[in-house]
């Protein structure tokens, strides 16, 4: 692809660290992910200042333009596993580029169409694919920049989804109305243009620290090897002097023959033996030199083994349920409560308001050492269902407000943190991210994608728009279930992983290690002395 470019200049290529800088170009990287959130997500969310115009110019009805944002948000997260092979393959700079050109393109073209199935194809298919490019290579690399910080400039980088509510909404709408929504389609592909400048900031970071001082220190002499093989002895027959610990010492001397290795039986045999002792320098100096790491799969589909893994990815299927659908009905549900439209339109406003500040503030709260980050999203997850089932029964103004206010802030406090939460620990590290990214946002495309039609659905069943809430309050509840399962899921792996290299374990001490056993040294005993057979003992019952 193109990234060769950037090696041949070496303006742009890999920059390599001893470890996580937590800053340095990590800080060019989050604010090109600010601004591919500015006009990705931030532009799917804006899009519906278009519904009525393009329901007036293409006579169609509301739900079949609505598709067309729909599609959409289904191919940002369907096609995240080929993001995960192409970034693995190319690398993050040249896919990011490509989702630039994409999106740019996508936008452009969408204004030379004639019916909404065209604009399936451009905004649906092609602007989609282009959004996936962008943002999933760009998040993955901001988060191997930063370790200790990484929490607090990933929920500060992503207000650039809500920045663009507040800025490009209203500039949008009047730009519309000024010139028309074909030529703000144009407006708004070019602008999408500058994440390709973005793509080519995001230099691949590559961790390498610095290598230990290897002291090569002279061979000892066979003299010196001597005597300290006859303080060993002299260790091992004072601890016959008790009748406790003599039986422990000679199990313990044992036990440390095994882990001393084959180097250390030779050159103890040849001491007996008499012969000198060779140890060659330079050998034991490459010995320290770790064999080369194995070249990584373009998509890793393992991490589906991982029980942790499958409770989170389910965790994140459901709550995409949750996502979406508040802020596509909320205007109509206050308009159904009783509220007058000109002030239904404020809820999103506050909403997207609050969501900006949530952003921030969990970014802070996980920034803290002494915290469980997985606990807080639990927390955060268990409260956004509460406040998406008040919504059903809330009536008037001011208290459908507060519910905007709560679920904006709320929903901040998750939408920033469930994809990077992917790189702690307690659900995959840092190293397996790439990958699980991949498999996990494509298993939550399929709720994005049910999502707004399930509550439409029930909105047309019971022609009550509570009723889509009632879906979406029970998406997070069910979310939030499987993401308390999380952590524990993960622990059990870990005690069946111990309690199988318990089982492999008493190969060694029942004595079963033939090549131990021959090359134990003549003057150790082979088992455990019983307490009647002590030397010291049989002596004392004697006298």
């Amino acid at each position: 692809m193109i990234g060769w470019l950037f090696k041949a200049d070496g303006y742009l290529g890999p920059i390599v660290y001893s470890k996580v800088p937590d800053g340095g170009w990590g800080w060019v990287v989050a604010f090109a992910f600010f601004t591919v959130e500015l006009f990705t997500y931030g532009i799917v969310k804006i899009f519906g200042i278009f519904l009525q115009d393009l329901m007036n110019n293409f006579e169609e009805s509301n739900s079949r333009v609505s598709w067309i944002i729909s599609i959409c948000i289904f191919f940002i997260a369907f096609t995240a596993p080929l993001s995960t092979v192409m970034s693995n393959r190319f690398g993050y700079q040249p896919v990011v580029m490509l989702g630039g050109f994409l999106m740019s393109l996508g936008t452009i073209t969408s204004a030379f169409t004639n019916s909404a199935n065209e604009m399936y194809i451009t905004i649906g298919i092609v602007a989609g694919l282009g959004h996936c490019f962008a943002f999933l290579p760009t998040v993955t690399i901001l988060s191997q920049y930063f370790d200790k910080r990484r929490c607090l400039v990933i929920a500060i980088a992503s207000t650039g989804e809500s920045v663009s509510i507040f800025a490009f909404a209203p500039a949008f709408t009047a730009l519309k109305d000024k010139v028309g929504w074909r030529y703000c389609m144009v407006v708004i592909g070019v602008l999408q243009a500058s994440v390709i400048v973005c793509g080519a900031l995001l230099r691949p970071i590559v961790i390498k620290p610095k290598p230990a001082e290897v002291k090569a220190s002279k061979a000892p002499t066979p003299k010196q090897m001597e005597t300290k093989y006859m303080l060993e002895n002299e260790l091992t027959c004072t601890s016959l002097s008790s009748e406790d610990s003599g039986v422990q010492s000679l199990s313990t001397s044992m036990h440390n023959i095994a882990e001393g290795g084959e180097k250390k039986y030779a050159e103890k045999k040849a001491l007996v033996k008499g012969t000198p002792v060779k140890t060659p320098v330079k050998q034991a100096v490459k010995e320290e030199v770790p064999p080369p790491q194995a070249k990584a799969k373009l998509l890793d589909f393992s991490v589906l083994k991982d029980c942790g893994f499958i409770c989170y990815s389910m965790f994140g299927l459901f709550a995409t349920l949750g996502f979406f659908a508040p802020q596509i009905y909320v205007i109509d549900l206050s308009v159904n409560r009783g509220v007058d439209r000109d002030k239904a339109a404020y809820m999103l406003s506050g909403m997207a308001a609050a969501e900006m500040f949530g952003r921030m503030s969990i970014g802070c709260v996980l920034n803290k050492k002494p915290i469980r980050k997985i606990y807080i999203l639990l927390i955060c997850m268990f409260l956004l269902s509460v406040v998406l089932l008040v919504f059903t029964f809330v009536t008037e103004f001011w208290g459908l407000s507060t519910c905007c206010v709560l679920y904006g802030f709320l929903l901040g406090t998750v939408a920033c943190t469930h994809i990077p939460m992917l790189a702690e620990d307690d659900v995959m590290g840092i190293e397996r991210m790439t990958s699980a990214v991949g498999v996990y946002v494509f298993i939550q495309s399929f709720a994005g994608l049910a999502g707004p039609p399930l509550g439409g659905f029930l909105v047309d069943l019971t022609q009550d728009y509570g009723s889509a809430f009632y879906s979406c309050a029970a998406g997070m509840a069910l979310g939030t279930l499987f993401l308390a399962f999380v952590r524990p899921a993960k622990m059990g792996m870990c005690c069946r992983k111990k309690s199988v290299q318990q089982l492999e374990s008493p190969k060694v001490q029942d004595g079963k290690n033939s090549a131990l056993d021959k090359e134990a040294p003549v003057d150790f005993l082979e088992e455990d002395l019983p307490t009647e057979a002590c030397p010291l003992k049989s002596q004392k019952s004697k006298e």
